[in-house]
Formats: C-alpha cells, sequence, structure tokens
C-alpha cells in the first residue's frame, strides 16, 4: 500500500511540474493524446499534417510595443486601462509587464474574450497547449508570452483590496523570454 500511494503522489507531483512548464515553455512541451509528454524537440508525428506550426518569425518587440498592445486590447474590450493598474514597470531593460483589475464575474468573460480577439487581430499567435478558454489563454509574439485569464479570490494578490463572490481579477501578464539559446534534449515520459 505503501508503495502505490508513493507511486500516485510521484504521478501527481510530474503531473503538476510539465502542467506548469507547459505555460511557462509551450514550444517546449508536448503532451500526446496517449498521455506520453515530450520535452525539447517536437514530438513524433504520425503524418505530415499533424505537424507543429511553425515558429513565428515575427520581429522582436520592446516593452513599450508589448504594453501598447495591451492598452489597445484593453480598449478593444470596451474597458478603460486607467480602471485598472499595471503589474510592472516598463523600461529598456524590462522583460515583464502587465495590467489587472477588478472586474464582476458575469462581464470578465466577455472581456476576456474581446481582448483576445483583439490581440490575434494584431498579430499576436494563440497557444492552444493548456489554454482553458473560459479561464485563460495564452499568445506568443516577437520574442513575448502573453498570458490573459480571470481568477478567483483564491489567487488574489495579498497587496489588493478583497473580492465580493461576484467579483474576479482580469489580468495581462506579459514575459519576454529568449529560449533559443536554452538547449533542450529530447526526453519522452510516460505517466500511468
Amino acid at each position: 500500500m505503501n508503495a502505490l500511494l508513493k507511486r500516485v503522489w510521484i504521478a501527481l507531483a510530474t503531473t503538476l511540474i510539465v502542467s506548469l512548464a507547459a505555460v511557462a515553455l509551450p514550444d517546449h512541451i508536448q503532451v500526446d493524446d496517449d498521455g506520453r509528454i515530450h520535452l525539447g524537440a517536437p514530438a513524433p508525428t504520425a503524418s505530415p499534417s499533424t505537424a507543429p506550426a511553425p515558429e513565428s518569425t515575427s520581429p522582436p518587440l520592446t516593452g513599450d510595443a508589448v504594453n501598447e498592445a495591451i492598452r489597445i486590447a484593453i480598449g478593444a474590450a470596451g474597458l478603460d486601462p486607467a480602471q485598472g493598474r499595471p503589474t510592472a514597470g516598463v523600461g529598456a531593460n524590462s522583460n515583464m509587464t502587465g495590467w489587472t483589475a477588478v472586474r464582476e464575474k458575469t462581464a470578465a468573460q466577455s472581456e476576456m474574450n474581446a481582448i483576445c480577439a483583439d490581440l490575434e487581430r494584431q498579430g499576436w499567435t494563440p497557444n492552444p497547449n493548456g489554454d482553458r478558454p473560459d479561464a485563460s489563454r495564452s499568445y506568443k509574439r516577437g520574442g513575448w508570452y502573453l498570458l490573459v485569464s480571470t481568477r478567483g479570490k483564491t489567487l488574489a494578490p495579498s497587496t489588493t483590496s478583497a473580492l465580493t463572490d461576484s467579483q474576479t481579477y482580469l489580468t495581462l501578464a506579459g514575459l519576454q523570454l529568449n529560449l533559443s539559446d536554452v538547449p533542450l534534449p529530447a526526453v519522452t515520459v510516460r505517466i500511468g
């Protein structure tokens, strides 16, 4: 019984780690339908029709350009960017940016959909790996990754005011990553 519990805990921990890594490194982690996890090189494909999409060749973006894209997407959703708050400052060397606002749960989903639609109109490439359309979606462009999400009270930062039961956070978080210099070996893990 003790060995079984140990295997269950290891499987749960592995699943959690891979899930978190899939959000941070969506181009380097893939999960097949049969439960196999591929790290590094793309997963083997059965036919050319299932080949992964080629990497976007959009030019590198500055933090100011990403902030402008966020501001435009928020405005396209009918929101005033000044009613939220920036989550990180942008300077010449900044590689993080974002925006967050308290929103009513009933409106947050449609606002998130409008923001995502405008980001796609601006040329941001959606990342379908690990996204939950009703809670979070991620995008990439010019070396930046954007996560658009709604999150509830349980994940609220301690420095913010308490939310009511009808409220949630609408958040855009941007991170600049240069993964081309990080060599990742091809590793396949089978869970289960």
